[in-house]
């Protein structure tokens, strides 16, 4: 990983470390004052609102952050893109408003989910628009490679819709209502940052208007389209699962259920701070017809990605029991089985997701709509199989088997597009590695009788044991860590230095 991709990595994961701890601490008290009920219906309201979203803002965000990253000669190529793309996010948000704001009103939402749940679509319709310019302004600055102002923003983001919420619910008793209006208030102040960070390196005067002689529309509607239907089918991977759960089963168990999924998708953070990273990153390489550093990095990140991930995967199995009682509470023990099963499959998505991101990077999607459709519709006529018959237990299965699938998918996607990310995978050296280190992690589990240290030592002790053994192994090699913890600020850069001084 070059400096300056390090750099941009460093940022997007600070920023994810920050808002990951604080879902972690936040998620037991949001689900203690929702209850599983309630807890359940804010779940299905933002699978509702995520696949709403999929149709009015993904096309808009990805293709402003993928095209502002090229370098054209063009002199005004950026602002021509962001006024494009500003455009488009105008007259979409207005189309999802008032679609929502039209359903509401004929009294459809009333029919289908009750009376409390048509001011929760009202509320919905308002985020549509804050959520809209949010992202877009988000992306803007990723695309511009200014993560050092994107990611402190949207920590903001985070902290300000819990704390709302939190707030509105504990001493207003403002229930799933609260949370929603949280979020629409905490995307507004993102957004209105976002706009002025936007405007010291790319002034909106000369945005506004600004169209470049060699902009094509059609191109950027084009990939627009695509990538609708592209993040349309990664989309239904999230969430049909969970709108299914509720239509069949209820909202307790739609509760049990995304808590579930919540633990396993803790396992992502690594890989959705990589791919976020690596679409514009990789667009410029791309682009500049380096094709071969292109493979290279996919390879090398697609190992880190599997080694990292999989040590979480063992983690979370061996300390599930003891972890989701202490976490959610006694009444959530129906977790942990769903999340045991959907571990396998939550992995597989791990490690798919950096080369989905540098695929996607690319420009040619339909590899991908193909590889990511062929993974969607596995999960769709599985969970349509299973939950009738297993409950939330079939929904995992399901669920998991959609989920893996995505990585072979992909893997081939990205031989056909013409790079290999598993050129260097040592998938038999990362297999000695699980082998020698899971039976270690596991006893580690079972000799130590309280819950608390359980969960304080098993994780570090564990953690050390297994890159020790990847090291042993040569699934990593010393060079490799000497150069990713030189790459990083002090201390890691000195501990580089100082490990590589005693080899010496």
């Amino acid at each position: 990983m070059s400096r300056n991709l390090m750099k941009g990595f460093l940022s997007i994961f600070s920023a994810k470390v920050i808002t990951s701890v604080v879902s972690i601490a936040t998620l037991p008290l949001i689900v203690r004052v929702l209850g599983p009920g309630g807890y359940g219906d804010f779940a299905f309201l933002l699978s509702v609102f995520s696949v709403l979203m999929i149709f009015i803002s993904s096309g808009v965000t990805g293709g402003v952050q993928k095209f502002v990253a090229e370098e054209r000669d063009e002199p005004n190529w950026k602002a021509s893109v962001i006024w494009f793309y500003f455009k488009l996010a105008v007259v979409l948000a207005a189309i999802g408003f008032l679609g929502l704001v039209t359903v509401t009103g004929s009294g459809a939402v009333e029919r289908l989910f009750g009376p409390d749940f048509v001011l929760y679509f009202y509320l919905l319709a308002i985020f549509v628009i804050a959520a809209q310019f949010r992202e877009f302004c988000n992306r803007t600055l990723l695309g511009l490679g200014l993560e050092q102002f994107s990611e402190p923003i949207r920590v903001l983001n985070k902290l300000l819709w819990i704390s709302i919420g939190i707030g509105l619910a504990v001493f207003y008793d403002g229930g799933v209502a609260g949370f929603l209006l949280g979020n629409i208030l905490g995307d507004t102040v993102a957004a209105i940052l976002g706009l002025l960070v936007i405007n010291r390196y790319v002034p909106l005067k000369t945005v506004f208007g600004s169209v470049a002689s060699n902009l094509s529309e059609r191109q950027l509607l084009t990939f627009n389209v695509l990538n609708v239907a592209l993040v349309l089918l990664v989309m239904s991977l999230y969430h049909i699962d969970v709108i299914m759960i509720r239509m069949f089963l209820g909202n307790d168990e739609t509760g049990y259920y995304k808590a579930a999924l919540a633990l396993a998708e803790y396992m992502w953070f690594v890989p959705i701070v990589l791919q976020s990273l690596l679409l514009h990153s990789t667009s410029s390489l791309w682009s500049s017809g380096e094709h071969e550093r292109v493979s290279r990095m996919s390879a090398r990140i697609t190992r880190y990605t599997a080694l990292l991930t999989i040590v979480m995967a063992i983690g979370i199995a061996v300390l599930a029991d003891r972890f989701v009682p202490y976490y959610f509470g006694a009444d959530f023990l129906p977790v942990v089985a769903p999340l045991i099963f959907l571990l396998p499959g939550a992995l597989g998505f791990a490690i798919a997701r950096p080369i989905y991101a540098i695929s996607q990077g690319n420009g040619n999607l339909k590899p991908l709509i193909f590889a990511t459709g062929g993974a969607a519709l596995l999960n769709l006529v599985l969970n349509f199989i299973l939950i009738p018959q297993y409950g939330i237990i079939g929904a995992a299965v399901a669920t998991s088997i959609g989920y893996g699938s995505m990585f072979g998918l992909h893997v081939l996607s990205a031989r056909y597009i013409g790079y290999d990310p598993l050129g260097d995978f040592r998938a038999v050296r990362i297999g000695a590695t699980v082998l020698v280190s899971a039976p270690v992690i596991y006893l580690m589990d079972t000799v130590i009788s309280s819950d608390l240290v359980a969960l304080v030592v098993v994780p570090l002790l564990g953690g050390a044991f297994y890159f020790v053994a990847a090291l042993g192994t040569g699934a990593l090699s010393v060079d490799e860590l000497l150069g990713i913890l030189a790459a990083l600020p002090s201390p890691f850069r000195k501990w580089s230095k100082t490990i590589e001084a005693w080899i010496d």
